[in-house]
């Protein structure tokens, strides 16, 4: 198995694979996630098994995988092997969680060459096969999350019920597997305060709402995660319809906030966009939660059409790149947190100086 040294390096310098392509309405929606939950047969599950089972596993699963060729010019990763910026680094680029994190001694992830796809090995379940593509793109996302299980089931068997379907650590997991979400950046909603009675319906339709870096985290800059919440009892394209049609709901509710906001309050609006402008270019030190905070409405101001020198794929790159484990990567050695803010700063200057 290869180790992440090498390809890391390559990996640094540009954004993740899902935001290179320009996806259908990504002005709002960031990336659209699949992910489907797999164990494998006949071996105990990852919250009940010891270290010797979890290594066999581990070996067993990654063997398997890379056998069955279902994802090109994939880099295997045993998570003992890399340290911990390295880890972080793959948390910042969403092709792991932050539960991936804990006790990594016996824990796995394979990343496709266009990091659009990877799989974590024995994080709550053996297998967590996710697909990550830019904008709302739920079915081809869908699509190619059930091509690459097709050919991984091929090789490895997988743990299920005729009666209940594909077992799971968690219950709400059961019978699909699958978890979809979408990654929304409503600026207008919450700055109208609609925020709080539009989360309240779509919970009230079966749905979830996280932060940015998905399960356990905040909401920063406006971005939120929208997922389905349970599996059981569910198809898969009962799921995905029903994502589809309520994420539909909330783009078509944000642009037309956008609209009205535009032709009502549009001075007061570029005053806004204007001064987060102006922050980023000058300031000497700036932290990553202010970063994010700031390009959210620079973000916003693209599309409106009042910031017409950045682009949208530009506001996407310094999200993505001024985070902490990015900036230290692309320095090539661990900095202090205030240095790490005097980096960002400098790095956001130059960008938009660029621009």
């Amino acid at each position: 198995m290869k180790r992440g040294s090498m390809k890391f390096s390559e990996m640094v310098a540009s954004p993740t694979g899902w935001l290179k392509v320009k996806g259908p309405k990504d002005n709002i929606v960031l990336s659209t996630r699949v992910r489907i939950a797999r164990n494998l047969k006949n071996r105990v599950y990852v919250d009940r098994s010891g270290e010797g089972e979890r290594e066999e596993a581990l070996k067993y699963a990654m063997s398997g995988i890379k056998k069955s060729g279902a994802l090109q010019d994939a880099l295997y990763l045993f998570l003992k092997d890399l340290d911990d910026l390295d880890k972080s680094f793959l948390v910042e680029r969403h092709l792991m969680s932050r539960d991936h994190l804990e006790d990594t001694s016996y824990k796995g992830v394979i990343v496709g060459g266009d990091e659009t796809c990877s799989i974590m090995v024995n994080e709550e379940d053996h297998l967590r096969i996710q697909v990550l593509l830019s904008g709302f793109d739920i079915m081809r996302a869908w699509e190619k999350v059930d091509e690459i299980e097709n050919k991984i089931s091929k090789v490895l068997e997988f743990d299920y019920s005729p009666r209940f379907g594909y077992l799971t650590s968690c219950p709400t997991n059961t019978g699909t597997g699958l978890r979809a979400s979408c990654m929304l950046h409503l600026s207008a909603l919450v700055m109208t305060g609609q925020i709080e009675n539009v989360f309240d319906g779509i919970s009230k339709l079966g749905m979830t709402i996280r932060g940015f870096y998905g399960e356990g985290t905040e909401a920063i800059g406006d971005f939120f995660q929208i997922s389905n919440q349970v599996a059981l009892g569910h198809s898969e394209m009962d799921i995905l319809d029903n994502l589809e049609r309520i994420i539909g709901k909330v783009i078509d509710r944000e642009e037309e906030t956008r609209r009205n906001m535009l032709s009502t309050k549009k001075g007061e609006i570029s005053d806004r966009v204007g001064r987060s402008m102006e922050t980023l270019r000058t300031a000497k030190i700036i932290t990553s939660s202010e970063t994010v905070k700031l390009l959210s409405t620079v973000r916003l101001g693209i599309d409106m059409g009042i910031v017409k020198d950045v682009s949208l794929a530009e506001a996407n790159e310094m999200l993505l790149l001024s985070q902490p484990a990015h900036l230290q990567k692309s320095g090539g050695n661990k900095v202090l947190p205030y240095e790490r803010d005097i980096k960002r700063a400098d790095f956001i200057r130059h960008k938009l100086g660029a621009a």
